[in-house]
């Protein structure tokens, strides 16, 4: 009998020794961190409008603030002029300067698309405004359509969402990359 419970007592030690060497290599294998996807930096944003009918003149609008978010004021901050009863195709290019050469980071949104939306709120302009772009899924809003209806004066809010692993279609998930509050003149 000793001789039983001596033997199932080694098995044991022996089962708890394999055991914890099998603990020791898993703990050799480094386990990798998880892949953040980060906001982006962004210091310039401009929007390009173009008549869809070839008409008016090309617009250009432009947000920079060249040292980001915080410290300087930005240093060039343009007002959006739009043709009254207009249609235009408008494309966003967004630009991180504080980095030498400056990054286009409409590419970088470009490839992260199903994790980037714009979202648009125009406010007392009569403007109204449809994304036509798509990650496949959902809309991205890099490029848009703009019609402008009767002449008076505003605000168009563009803000990037960043939703990484959240995004819905929807501008509720995420956090703000950029948001840059446009006056916007319908003339």
């Amino acid at each position: 009998m000793k001789t039983q419970v001596k033997a199932i007592a080694v098995l044991g030690l022996a089962l708890v020794a394999g055991l914890s060497s099998c603990k020791k290599d898993e703990d050799l294998v480094p386990t990798p961190p998880p892949t953040e996807n980060e906001g982006e930096v962004i210091t310039t944003m401009t929007l390009t409008f173009v008549d869809d009918a070839g008409v008016q003149p090309t617009v250009t609008a432009t947000f920079r603030d060249p040292d980001g978010e915080g410290g300087l004021a930005p240093d060039i901050f343009d007002t959006i002029r739009l043709q009254n009863n207009t249609v235009y195709n408008c494309s966003i290019t967004l630009t991180n300067e504080t980095l030498t050469p400056a990054e286009d980071i409409t590419a970088e949104v470009l490839a992260e698309a199903v994790d980037h939306i714009f979202c648009f709120s125009p406010s007392g302009a009569d403007v109204s405004i449809v994304r036509t772009d798509s990650d496949g899924t959902f809309e991205i809003g890099i490029e848009s359509q703009w019609t402008a209806g009767a002449a008076g004066n505003g605000t168009t809010t563009v803000s990037l969402k960043h939703q990484p692993g959240t995004k819905d279609g929807t501008c509720v998930p995420g956090e703000t990359d950029i948001e840059v509050n446009f006056v916007t003149e319908v003339q």
